[in-house]
């Protein structure tokens, strides 16, 4: 396990959404600061919004990615290409290692009316919250994923 990994998950444990967990391990390295990697990845926890759709680290890992391959030339088809198939890169091997899924409610095994019984509040952060949750190292392995991709080893 890296660094980054590390990190990630001690962010998460420490009160980080999914997204801003994996996202800020990582934004130093794009000369982003903290405070703006944590508003940037906010919305994205929960599966965005908490509707449990697109797992938040998943999407944190798309963020990163986006900093590693993407474009800000909006006429560069061949480099927006290359980002388009590292995120499915990135997606089969995060299927691949948390069960098949990069949906937030196929990760939790949530049924449909565990689901609509959620509202938009997070679940407090308790002791068992931590126990029945994947999310801790559903973070790490998606760090560990982004580091291995882009061979990232501080």
């Amino acid at each position: 396990m890296g660094k980054r990994a590390d990190k990630a998950y001690e962010y998460f444990m420490n009160g980080c959404n999914c997204s801003q967990a994996v996202f800020l391990a990582f934004a130093d390295r794009y000369g982003i600061d903290e405070k703006t990697a944590l508003l940037l990845a906010s919305g994205f926890g929960g599966g965005m919004g908490r509707m449990r759709e697109v797992c938040g680290a998943f999407s944190g890992m798309v963020m990163v990615c986006g900093m590693e391959t993407g474009t800000a030339d909006l006429n560069d088809g061949v480099q927006k290409a290359i980002n388009y198939q590292t995120v499915r890169n990135l997606a089969a091997e995060f299927k691949e290692r948390n069960g098949g899924s990069i949906i937030c409610r196929e990760l939790l095994g949530l049924t449909k009316e565990a689901q609509a019984a959620e509202g938009a509040a997070p679940a407090e952060r308790t002791e068992s919250y931590y126990k029945k949750r994947p999310c801790p190292e559903i973070v790490r392995t998606a760090a560990e994923i982004l580091e291995e991709k882009f061979g990232i080893q501080d």
